[in-house]
């Protein structure tokens, strides 16, 4: 009962394709079984091997038929091949055909080996086949995202074809839609059942049957290869295999024509990059950097929109350059909050590569100013320097259709540039202003020795002159005033020998020199208002690592004293993995400032070790000062 409801389902549903016409018709299940014919009992009593997907197939009589595919394979309309499509080729009929499709294959595949432009091939292919097929329309078309397909060359006996360009949906049932959801060839006999755009242009053409056949580039679906009758006639049961060999030709000069433009791509792309390359070599500046890359990355994407933009630590950003069509955009003005949903604020927020296909959905400050120039979508590529999230490098499009997937990694390229040419302007200002410290801080020092020494044991010094002179003539005179004078004078050259070693503690004190590092934090400890730590652990290393070591623990217990209001402290060196590890600690109040002129004057130190400074000081957890020092093996 049930395989007889069905069996009226699919009755009902496909009588009209089964009655009339001059043809046999019959409806069988995929199984074969029959389930209603044209009433003249043709297929009575038979049980049909049907070929997966139809096709050609032989009766019980020896007569030949075909099934059609109905429904998505739900039942196959079988019909008897009569007329010339069913009488069998003479074998010198079959030699003429074959000689004209070889001549026709190889006037083809000359003009796809001498690189002839894509649409001259489309267009020759179009009329070869037509005209060697026997049938009244060839059309090509390229499949488009979004279900489309579009024609890229067409021709017809009469000359009422489609124009190449023209668009069509691809929804309903046509033969470009069953190719390209099934992957395979496919025909229809008759339009009867046909539905949607693709299928309403056959109709205005006058088209009764077509077989189509896919065009297979580098394993994808590129498009549809169509050939249609005008006739109530089928198209002979061989048509799928004989477009097949014309399909592989189109898909031939599609490949070789991607694949020139994408060795014309790369070529293009390594000369811009090399241009960009060296300005960042010459140490080009930052703007004549910024600016290049976007007008290289505009030309390599087919005049794209392009910005370079700069994040703030305010979360706002700042348009450095920007390239338009031909010639640089126009500035923005100020920083702009990076609000909303746009791909600015989405490489912001996420530091990875985004895309916004359909503009118009995005949102915030940045994406009304870039609707404002009729961008249609756009890609924003990060710049990374030194392992933080810098700027964004965005590139747009005003054109309908979304930029292509590769276009993040096209970017990429530039962004690393960018990114290295800031490296090395940073590098360069940093070293700037270290050398800029490091001179002022010489000139200090030697101001503050001469200060000292003008101020101090100089004074001594001629005071003692000038009380021995006067010691000198008392003893002359015999006066008992000269022994008190002379006391006096060894008091002044006391005090002055005391200043100077003082002073000379500035410098390199000797009990470094003689004892080591060990030595000298003992030293700086006994100077101490707090208790020092010593747990020096380190031998003799080199006469610059040490001293450069003993002024960290110097500047370290220095600002103990003056700022840390701490109970103790504790220094501690020691030799890891061919590091010297200081590290000065102290329980006081924290907040130390690591740019603060002390500290500041040590990073310089230690950069010329290729040494490193660290400052932890959080607000009443006391402060840890720790210094790297490259020492070797």
């Amino acid at each position: 009962d049930r395989l007889r409801e069905r069996d009226e389902r699919l009755r009902a549903r496909y009588q009209r394709r089964i009655v009339g016409g001059a043809d046999l018709r019959a409806l069988v299940t995929p199984t074969g079984r029959l389930v209603a014919d044209d009433a003249r009992g043709w297929l009575r009593g038979t049980r049909l091997e049907v070929p997966p997907g139809g096709g050609e197939l032989v009766l019980p009589s020896g007569r030949r038929a075909f099934a059609e595919p109905v429904g998505h394979e739900e039942a196959f309309i079988v019909r008897e091949l009569t007329g010339p499509s069913a009488r069998r080729r003479r074998p010198r009929d079959e030699l003429r055909m074959l000689a004209d499709e070889q001549a026709a294959l190889r006037r083809l595949a000359m003009a796809v080996a001498h690189a002839v432009p894509p649409a001259e091939v489309f267009a020759a292919v179009a009329r070869e086949a037509g005209q060697l097929l026997g049938v009244d329309a060839t059309h090509i078309a390229r499949y488009e995202p979004g279900g489309m397909a579009s024609t890229v060359a067409s021709w017809s006996r009469g000359g009422d074809h489609l124009a190449v360009g023209t668009r069509a949906s691809l929804d309903g049932e046509s033969v470009a839609g069953l190719v390209l959801r099934h992957g395979r060839p496919a025909r229809m006999h008759n339009y009867d059942g046909a539905s949607g755009p693709a299928a309403a242009l056959g109709r205005e053409l006058g088209v009764r049957s077509s077989v189509g056949a896919p065009i297979v580039v580098e394993g994808r679906a590129w498009g549809v290869m169509i050939v249609s009758s005008k006739h109530e006639r089928s198209l002979p049961p061989d048509t799928e295999a004989r477009i097949a060999a014309f399909t592989e030709l189109v898909a031939a000069a599609i490949s070789n024509t991607e694949a020139r433009a994408e060795a014309g791509r790369l070529g293009e792309e390594q000369a811009a990059l090399r241009r960009v390359a060296t300005l960042v070599a010459c140490g080009a500046s930052p703007r004549e950097v910024f600016s290049a890359v976007a007008e290289e990355v505009s030309r390599l994407l087919a005049a794209a929109d392009t910005m370079l933009l700069r994040y703030e630590a305010d979360a706002t950003a700042t348009v450095l350059a920007g390239w338009s069509g031909h010639e640089p955009a126009a500035p923005f003005d100020g920083r702009m909050p990076l609000d909303g949903d746009n791909v600015a604020a989405r490489v912001h927020r996420t530091g990875r590569p985004a895309r916004i296909d359909d503009y118009a959905k995005a949102r915030g400050p940045i994406a009304d100013r870039v609707l404002e120039l009729g961008v249609r979508s756009a890609v924003g590529i990060p710049i990374v320097v030194d392992g933080r999230l810098w700027g964004v490098m965005v590139a747009a499009t005003r054109q309908p259709d979304a930029l292509s997937p590769g276009t993040e990694s096209r970017i990429a390229e530039f962004t690393e540039l960018v990114a290295t040419a800031i490296s090395n302007i940073e590098a360069r200002s940093d070293l700037a202003a270290s050398r800029a410290r490091i001179v002022a801080a010489t000139d200090e020092e030697r101001r503050r020795v001469v200060r000292d020494l003008h101020d101090g044991a100089q004074q001594r010094l001629v005071h003692t002159v000038i009380t021995l002179k006067l010691a000198a003539r008392a003893l002359a005179d015999d006066e008992d005033r000269g022994t008190t004078l002379v006391t006096e004078a060894l008091g002044h050259a006391e005090q002055a020998t005391a200043e100077l070693r003082e002073l000379a503690h500035g410098i390199l004190p000797a009990v470094l020199t003689a004892g080591g590092l060990r030595a000298g934090v003992d030293a700086l400890a006994s100077r101490m208002a707090v208790p020092v730590e010593n747990r020096v652990s380190v031998g003799r290393p080199a006469t610059d690592v040490e001293a450069t070591a003993y002024f960290v623990v110097a500047e370290a217990l220095t600002n103990v004293t003056k700022h840390a209001r701490a109970g103790r402290a504790a220094v501690a060196a020691r030799v890891e993995a061919g590091t010297l590890r200081v590290e000065v600690r102290d329980d006081g109040v924290g907040g130390a400032r690591p740019d603060g002129s002390g500290l500041l004057g040590l990073t310089d130190r230690l950069a010329a070790l290729d040494g490193r400074l660290r400052v932890e000081s959080s607000v009443d957890g006391g402060t840890l000062v720790a210094a790297d020092i490259p020492v070797g093996d």
